[in-house]
């Protein structure tokens, strides 16, 4: 009887990988700054659009100084002026969270699909940060791995449906508020950790990490060991 390896493979956590939720936090911002608009000007959804593009240009400024890419800045200030535009167009105050709300829809689909279609996006996101391209999908154990823990992305974008559809339906523009920010970093950064926790337990006891993916191998064979 083979027997069990009496060393647990060094694992380190999925958020040292990702990044934290650093980007989840300075994206709530210019939301909040909307409602606050929103509410000291008595209502003025044009008060709450230049309160939401003043502050997202403000922490623009403030990630390029961190060292972010310029590109990915004005993808988050575009999304912003966008989703003013939309309120500013409807004359609907709740409307500057459409787009979020749609957007998570999308998100929900899309990681689904990756499931289905055994191309994990946790695995392909996870895959591009260590640089291995797609060399993980050669390990069955690893791909299987990252399709159940794929999951737990999939249920934190259906919760945000099901919470800001329903706020949005209702008109509750300070409880969109309240909800853009508790269910951005903090649920990133449980559905990381959470997420993380999963993708560990469904891989094998043996099994080398995420830094080193197998080849197939038939049930019962020793994992093969890297030196590199």
């Amino acid at each position: 009887m083979q027997e069990r390896p009496t060393t647990e493979p060094n694992r380190e956590s999925l958020a040292s990988l990702l990044g934290g939720s650093k980007g989840a936090i300075d994206a709530s911002l210019p939301p909040v700054a909307f409602v606050l608009g929103w509410l000291l000007a008595d209502s003025s959804i044009g008060w709450g659009a230049v309160t939401a593009i003043a502050v997202s240009v403000l922490v623009g400024a403030f990630r390029l100084l961190r060292g972010d890419r310029a590109r990915a800045v004005l993808v988050s200030l575009a999304a912003v002026i966008a989703a003013a535009l939309v309120a500013l167009h409807t004359g609907r105050a709740e409307d500057f969270f459409l787009l979020q709300l749609l957007s998570n829809v999308a998100s929900s689909l899309v990681w689904a699909a990756s499931i289905a279609l055994r191309w994990p996006l946790l695995g392909v996101v996870v895959g591009f940060a260590l640089g291995q391209r797609t060399k993980w999908r050669r390990d069955s154990a690893l791909l299987a791995a990252y399709s159940v823990a794929s999951w737990v992305w999939v249920s934190q974008y259906v919760l945000r449906v099901v919470v800001y559809g329903s706020l949005w339906w209702a008109g509750e523009v300070v409880a969109l508020g309240v909800a853009r920010t508790v269910l951005s970093w903090p649920l990133v950064a449980l559905t990381i950790a959470v997420s993380g926790w999963v993708l560990y337990r469904a891989l094998p006891d043996d099994h080398p990490g995420l830094r080193q993916p197998q080849p197939r191998r038939a049930a019962g064979e020793p994992v093969a060991t890297s030196d590199e």
